[in-house]
Formats: structure tokens, C-alpha cells, sequence
């Protein structure tokens, strides 16, 4: 199977939960493990990984936290992904096309290429700004209660009054 490794899913993760906090807004690896389901133990290298990519920015002590690097609007999947995974490849031959002594005149290596330049295409058309936007659509039509408005502090929850 061709996929991504979980530290890949969990900093996706990360990215979509500050994307959805708003510009500027930042959390505590603790709160991001807590309403992203991640383990804390994950979450330092991960978001070590992110900040050397220069997608996330870390503040240490009292009143410290992770917030993005720039506008969720130019961060992209592919940007993720190139920061955990270092990019992608399909096929070795891709990578480094001299090492296969096939590679100049083989349809196969050519379809992995193309299949790759796709994928990067896709990827890197899907912005976190538009995922925080996707997700805040999905739970407003799920009928869970409406997450306040980027940077707005959170209402308290809807009570559900049994029928009858």
C-alpha cells in the first residue's frame, strides 16, 4: 500500500486545528493533542518538524503555545507533507531517474512520473484556509454546536431537550 505515515496524518492535524483558530491565534500542544485525538507524546517532534519547515512558529513558557507561520491560506497539504515525509515518490526511479539504466526509454518510469506531478498538483492545491472552512461547514450541518466565528471566544454548548 502506498500511504502516508501517521506522524503525517497527526501534523495535518495539528495544521487544520490552528488554521481553524484563526490568523494569529495560537494553542498548547496539549489542547491540539486533546480536541485532535493525538498523543502528546507525538506532538513535540511533529511540531519540531513543522516549525523547521517554517509552517508552524513555537513560543516557549507562561503563555506560550504553537500558532501557523503564515496565513493558513499558503499552507498547503503538500507543504505538510514535504515537511514530514520529505516529499513525494512513488517509485524510486522517480527520485533519481539515473539510477534505473531502464529509465530513459521505460512507459512505466513515465507513468510514475506523471502519476507523481498529479499528486503534487493536488496536494499542493489544498489550502488549510479552505479545509478550516470545510471543516466548519461540516460541523455546522452535522448538528453539533456552531464553533464560534475565527478568534471569538466559544459560546456555551447547545443542550439537547429530549422529545416528549
Amino acid at each position: 500500500m502506498i500511504g502516508i505515515g501517521r506522524h503525517t496524518d497527526y501534523a495535518a492535524r495539528i495544521v487544520l486545528h490552528l488554521a481553524s483558530l484563526g490568523e494569529s491565534a495560537q494553542a498548547t500542544a496539549a489542547e491540539i493533542a486533546r480536541k485532535r485525538l493525538l498523543p502528546v507524546a507525538f506532538m513535540r517532534r511533529i511540531v519540531g518538524k513543522l516549525a523547521a519547515a517554517g509552517i508552524v512558529r513555537t513560543t516557549r513558557g507562561a503563555g506560550g503555545g504553537v500558532r501557523l507561520a503564515r496565513p493558513a491560506a499558503e499552507i498547503s497539504l503538500l507543504d505538510v507533507l514535504r515537511a514530514m515525509e520529505g516529499g513525494v515518490t512513488l517509485n524510486a526511479c522517480v527520485a533519481s531517474p539515473p539510477a534505473c539504466p531502464l529509465s530513459e526509454s521505460c512507459p512505466v518510469q513515465r507513468a510514475w512520473t506523471s502519476a507523481t506531478v498529479t499528486l503534487e498538483a493536488q496536494l499542493g492545491g489544498v489550502r488549510f484556509d479552505a479545509l478550516a472552512d470545510a471543516l466548519e461547514n461540516h460541523v455546522t450541518r452535522a448538528g453539533y454546536p456552531h464553533r464560534p466565528a475565527r478568534g471569538r471566544t466559544p459560546a456555551a454548548p447547545r443542550r439537547r431537550v429530549p422529545p416528549g
